[in-house]
């Protein structure tokens, strides 16, 4: 383009050059310029107006985490701008790649509390990646440029770009060019040759070890390279929240998930292995517990992307840096077949002691109320997984993260990090419009899915097929469960009052029913799948249900509270 064009449509035109087809967003005052260019760019991209700033930020998030493409969303300043707040933060705990970007009063008014001004670079520092005031429309192409190559090379995460009134509608000439290079920004250290070879020396001594793989695999699109890791070396694996659909469930040296509701035998071994590798995770307390006692009898290899996160929580014996695709590739290389049948079978006692004690009594439950855990395990059932998980947190989350199973790669959407309520429904938003070929299913607790309820304004207005299993045991259930376990049933702030769902479902003319009855669930579940429209379908499930097993939060991985006979 050879004529001067207003800084909104150079935003515009930058997005259509890094490839955006998605956008999510919310108008005013201080944005209006750019939503005025983004009327004449509808067919160019699918907007999705949402109901509020962070339920913008958490589609964004959603559309990020299964399409493997950066979520963008638009909002205008001031109130605007700091609704986005808890979703940066979000994505930036579970390195989620978003560019947001906010309105800000003109320049000429910047620093005089002018109406909606907020200094939204200051806030947002600390919890992004990058952040950057547009200040003239001749620095608007660079800056989205450098914003996509930020957010989306090395360890993903959040962007954002203030975006000043003046320099919406100064004219400025466009010229875009992809950001390849930033000063001081390194996105991904070179593989080092030499920690290959320690690490497979350590690796190829090992006579127990286990593999613990977090959301680096999925980020690093590492997944097939992991399995020809692990299948090589024999090495059972288990993973972290965010990591659990890297592998297939079916896997064979697939353990299941670790952490505080994680299952019993990778916790277990995790205190009894000789090396631990792990992958793309950065040894959460949810993960850890006391640290203090977390696999000391372990020879500990790290594989990371971000030297920030070596010897953060957890010493290591070993390093290894780099893009998981590339690490895991040359450990495969370097590292000698082995079989480790003994080791491998050891892990069954554990298993077995699992499902008699909780798999079992969950998934068949003599119980008047269905439990959380049976009716997430029966739509993953019914959908032979090949469903997308996204789930709000608390109980709900657990039971599903537990419960739920897995195909494909791309398939758990959920807020790990920052623990985020209210995530679920906006996130599901997202991870349809990503991911539109595929079944979304949204596990939420009656206390989240009030949260961002507002959100359903957008699916009915835009057509979202989400299908949305509100696990209704009228308690904010995760907090209900410490108060009985730690705090001597001291049900403080806990028990819920709840309006009708399905009236509220009805206002937004989306199909719903409700199932209080184990004899209604498969019907229901059946009737929720049989087309791609928008579904809303409450569960009564048990109120005083407790998600196990559990380990007590700063306990060691071992001290595993399992249901009293």
């Amino acid at each position: 383009m050879s004529d001067p064009i207003k800084g909104s449509y150079i935003l515009m035109e930058s997005l259509l050059r890094e490839g955006v087809d998605t956008i999510f967003g919310y108008p005013g005052g201080s944005i209006i310029p750019v939503f005025d260019a983004l009327y004449d760019y509808m067919d160019k991209f699918n907007y999705l107006l949402m109901r509020h700033e962070q339920g913008a930020v958490h589609a964004a998030e959603g559309y990020a985490r299964v399409s493997g493409k950066p979520g963008v969303c638009i909002v205008t300043s001031g109130p605007g701008a700091t609704n986005t707040i808890t979703g940066i933060g979000d994505a930036m705990m579970d390195s989620t790649p978003i560019i947001v970007i906010t309105g800000q009063v003109g320049t000429a008014s910047l620093g005089t509390d002018a109406f909606q001004e907020i200094d939204m670079v200051g806030i947002t520092q600390p919890i992004t990646k990058w952040a950057c005031q547009i200040r003239s429309a001749d620095e608007v192409a660079d800056a989205v440029a450098k914003a996509f190559y930020i957010s989306t090379t090395g360890r993903p995460g959040p962007v954002v770009l203030d975006f000043t009134k003046n320099a919406q509608n100064e004219l400025a000439k466009f010229h875009h060019e992809r950001c390849t290079y930033y000063r001081s920004y390194i996105p991904a250290p070179h593989v080092c040759p030499e920690q290959i070879k320690e690490a497979a020396r350590l690796i190829n001594e090992a006579q127990k070890p286990l593999a613990i793989v977090g959301q680096g695999v999925v980020l690093g699109n590492a997944e097939n390279e992991l399995l020809q890791f692990l299948e090589k070396a024999d090495i059972p694996a288990a993973s972290t929240l965010l990591g659990l659909s890297a592998m297939p469930t079916d896997f064979r040296l697939n353990k299941g998930f670790v952490g505080m509701h994680g299952n019993i035998a990778p916790n277990m071994k995790t205190n009894e292995c000789d090396v631990l590798i792990a992958i793309g995770m950065r040894f959460d307390d949810r993960v850890t517990g006391n640290p203090n006692t977390y696999a000391q009898q372990a020879k500990i290899i790290h594989v990371d992307i971000d030297p920030a996160e070596i010897d953060k929580n957890v010493k290591t014996t070993a390093k290894v840096l780099g893009d998981a695709k590339e690490t895991l590739a040359a450990l495969t290389q370097a590292i000698n077949p082995a079989r480790h049948e003994a080791w491998i079978q050891s892990f069954e006692p554990y298993e077995q002691k699992e499902q008699e004690t909780v798999i079992e009594k969950e998934l068949h439950h003599e119980g008047e109320r269905i439990t959380m855990s049976e009716i997430v395990r029966n739509v993953s059932d019914a959908t032979q997984r090949e469903a997308v998980l996204v789930t709000d947190v608390g109980q709900n989350q657990m039971a599903s993260a537990r419960y739920f199973q897995y195909k494909h790669t791309r398939s758990i959407v959920t807020s790990g990090g920052l623990g985020t309520m209210g995530f679920g429904i906006p996130a599901a938003i997202g991870a349809k419009v990503g991911a539109p070929e595929r079944i979304v299913c949204l596990f939420v607790g009656d206390g989240g899915f009030q949260m961002t309820i507002e959100e359903l304004g957008t699916i009915m207005q835009s057509n979202i097929g989400v299908k949305m299993i509100l696990l209704n045991n009228n308690y904010l259930g995760m907090v209900r469960q410490w108060q009985e376990l730690f705090f001597h049933k001291r049900y403080s702030s806990t028990a819920m009052a709840n309006p009708d769902f399905n009236l509220i479902a009805n206002a937004y003319h989306i199909a719903n029913r409700r199932v209080s009855n184990r004899s209604e669930m498969d019907e229901a579940i059946q009737d929720m799948l049989k087309d791609d429209q928008a579904y809303l379908l409450v569960v009564d499930v048990e109120e005083n249900g407790l998600i196990y097993p559990m380990i007590p939060a700063g306990e060691t991985v071992t001290n595993i509270l399992t249901p009293k006979v």
